[in-house]
């Protein structure tokens, strides 16, 4: 499996993008799905492939709604039917947009692995909000209780005094203090103060 480094330099990162392979580039097309499209498949986004609606969220065409008609992976850009603009000699050509500067509307489930895709992410997400749910059931009686026995809040007095944990150096400096500092002192002095023999 070839496995994609990141990297920090804008150069590097740019060589990546263009020079990447067909199944990274493919991630690349991905398009957020409309809110109604995100509620029924529980995913947020897809890539874009023919066959599918979408409506341009960017630029100068923002609002035109058309079916994808082909993809341009070399260039990085989809082309929508309709979606055309006339060049100076007359032709008419589709205009390119950006895949990230769309939001698609009607997927196409020609494609059984598409469909395959949507079911598994659709039980991962099923999976994932269950412990939630079970957790929400769990709370909310707690929460019912709190609400019908309302208690004052409790006073300095009630309030339990939190103890501060000893640690070695503070014990070891409580030590130090117990002991007088008086004693080793005089002791140096009488030292000194002997008569000297000889």
């Amino acid at each position: 499996m070839q496995v994609v480094a990141k990297t920090s330099k804008p150069s590097k990162q740019r060589k990546m993008l263009f020079q990447a392979p067909d199944h990274i580039r493919h991630k690349h097309f991905a398009a957020p799905l409309s809110p109604e499209l995100r509620r029924s498949y529980g995913t947020r986004s897809l890539p874009v492939r023919s066959g599918d609606t979408v409506r341009v969220m960017r630029g100068d065409h923002k609002g035109f709604e058309g079916k994808v008609s082909s993809v341009d992976r070399k260039k990085y850009r989809i082309y929508v039917e309709g979606l055309t603009r006339e060049k100076v000699d007359g032709t008419t050509i589709f205009v390119p947009v950006h895949p990230s500067k769309v939001m698609i509307t009607k997927l196409n489930l020609d494609d059984k692995w598409r469909k395959k895709i949507l079911e598994r992410r659709k039980k991962t997400v099923e999976k994932a909000e269950k412990p939630t749910e079970a957790v929400e059931a769990v709370e909310k009686p707690t929460e019912e209780k709190a609400v019908t026995e309302e208690l004052p809040p409790p006073t300095k007095e009630e309030k339990p005094k939190k103890r501060k944990r000893a640690t070695k150096k503070r014990a070891v400096k409580k030590e130090e203090e117990k002991e007088p500092r008086a004693e080793t002192k005089p002791r140096k002095r009488k030292a000194a103060e002997e008569p000297k023999l000889g």
